[in-house]
């Protein structure tokens, strides 16, 4: 029997059937085709993520920091004084300049420093070559900087006893008050202890070895305990600090991880050093700056809030959450940090510059230039310069970001930054409309930046009573700094006063913008 011939039906049934399968497998393969554009897409924003993160670690790392260009311009200016002194004035070489011809400056030393004159006659007394007397003409002189070692001596107290024939009773002048009670430290070794620790980051133990090399044998559980009983008589004012600058009406605060010794575990608690800083003086305010630290056992908003309590003004700190809650009663105005949104923009645009994050970095240089210019100048006169010249490129900026940033992923870096900024664009903008404002934070990042340095020494804290004690001798080195003020000296004198019974009525008198040293003060006419 034949098979009957397939119909036209049939045909059309089995192309339907084809087409059908054709368009399956057509949209499998654009489904296909999407997925791994998206993962090529996630790949490569991967990719770029971590080679902005290689960048970062490479430029701590081997970048050119500010500290080591300093130190490059310091040897340029330290070799161009040594050419400008080591040849007389007439022959000194002229620097061409596109614009000017200049002198290359010859440094002058510090005219407050002790000098000692060293007088170099010639070795004959007449004329080597015909005898004939010599008559005084004149003199050249140069000057060096000399370093006088570093001596420890030992004091001895001498009280001597006399006694009374008629009435048999013994006179002997009273025993000196000392900082610590049978301590073998003087006030000025204790300050000089402190002011090593915490002020140049010498741990205890590279102290005993310095001091062990000048002959002087000393544990160091002796200097860390004398230390921390040095540091406890200055609590009254530190104290003080931090209740004048809580009346201030502008603080700058920033933090950083402190690391705190559990007894017993051999772990460390995540603690958190804060600090507060109270300085006017760009805004042309003649009160004085202040700082001052706090030690927490945890970083939290609460820590802030509670120390703040009374405070009442703007606060100028980054985008930490924690802050957030200390803005909602009102009291407290935000002030967001411009250099943080530079930070975040900068990482992305020395990776991998565009035009978005050119023309970012461009508008936010162009308003550091003008704020560069009116340091210094009174509140009005800034906030005249900010309205004028800053106002317009700070609009400027957000037109541009918003209006670029809506073509980019959410999870671009780029993105991130801008949205950083957009989210806290009010508080950015805070300084516009305040004279006294500051556009970044970075008041309070230099007072932190010494105890990042200290901390990679020392490690940690041995406990909390101990972190703060260093929050205490902190604020007094860094206040001491800000005012212009030797800050070992001031703590020799001061707790040398407040040991002898200094009265409480007088604290002000010992703030380091009032210090007077005890052999300076005016004494008393005699009646």
């Amino acid at each position: 029997m034949s098979e009957q011939a397939p119909s036209t039906a049939d045909f059309l049934a089995r192309i339907a059937l084809l087409e059908a399968a054709v368009a399956a497998r057509d949209i499998t393969i654009a489904e296909r085709d999407e997925q791994l554009r998206r993962e090529r897409a996630e790949a490569a924003l991967r990719i770029q993520r971590l080679q902005l993160r290689i960048d970062r670690f490479n430029r701590k790392a081997f970048g050119r920091s500010s500290e080591k260009l300093g130190q490059m311009l310091l040897e340029l200016e330290d070799l161009e004084t040594d050419v400008a002194a080591g040849v007389p004035d007439a022959e000194l070489p002229i620097v061409a300049d596109t614009d000017n011809v200049r002198v290359l400056p010859v440094r002058k030393l510090n005219p407050n420093l002790p000098r000692k004159r060293v007088i170099r006659e010639p070795s004959c007394a007449c004329c080597p070559g015909c005898g004939g007397a010599l008559r005084a003409m004149g003199e050249d002189s140069e000057e060096m900087l000399d370093l006088v070692a570093q001596a420890w001596q030992v004091i001895e107290t001498v009280r001597p006893k006399y006694s009374c024939r008629t009435c048999d009773k013994i006179i002997q002048a009273p025993a000196p008050a000392k900082a610590i009670a049978r301590g073998k430290l003087s006030y000025a070794a204790l300050a000089h202890i402190m002011m090593a620790k915490w002020g140049y980051h010498l741990p205890c133990y590279r102290q005993t070895q310095m001091m062990a090399a000048k002959g002087v044998d000393i544990e160091r559980s002796t200097l860390a305990r004398s230390a921390g009983y040095a540091a406890a008589l200055l609590d009254p004012i530190y104290n003080r600090l931090r209740e004048i600058g809580r009346t201030r009406t502008k603080l700058h605060t920033d933090d950083t991880r402190l690391p705190i010794l559990a007894p017993g575990t051999g772990t460390t608690h995540k603690g958190a050093l804060w600090v507060y800083v109270a300085d006017d003086r760009n805004s042309g305010s003649q009160e004085p700056p202040i700082a001052w630290y706090r030690a927490t056992m945890g970083r939290a908003g609460e820590s802030v809030m509670s120390e703040l309590a009374g405070f009442a003004g703007t606060l100028q700190a980054d985008g930490f959450t924690g802050y957030n809650q200390i803005y909602k009663g009102g009291a407290i105005r935000e002030a967001a940090c411009l250099a943080h949104l530079r930070r975040k923009i900068f990482d992305v645009h020395d990776s991998q510059p565009t035009e978005l994050s050119t023309t970012a970095m461009a508008g936010i240089q162009a308003i550091y230039r003008i704020e560069e210019e009116i340091r210094g100048l009174p509140p009005a006169e800034r906030l005249a310069a900010r309205r004028r010249r800053t106002r317009p490129l700070v609009r400027a900026l957000r037109r541009q970001l918003m209006r670029q940033a809506n073509g980019l992923s959410r999870h671009a870096d780029i993105a991130k930054a801008f949205a950083y900024g957009t989210k806290r664009w009010r508080a950015f903008n805070r300084f516009l409309y305040d004279g006294q404002l500051e556009p970044d934070n970075l008041i309070a990042e230099r007072a932190i930046r010494g105890f990042t340095v200290g901390r990679r020494n020392w490690l940690f804290s041995g406990n909390f009573a101990a972190a703060e004690r260093s929050a205490v001798v902190l604020s007094i080195i860094e206040t001491c700094k800000l005012c212009g003020v030797d800050a070992e000296a001031y703590m020799a004198d001061v707790i040398e006063r407040i040991q002898n019974d200094w009265p409480a009525s007088r604290w002000d008198e010992l703030m380091p913008w009032n210090w007077v040293r005890c052999h300076e003060m005016p004494r008393p006419l005699a009646a």
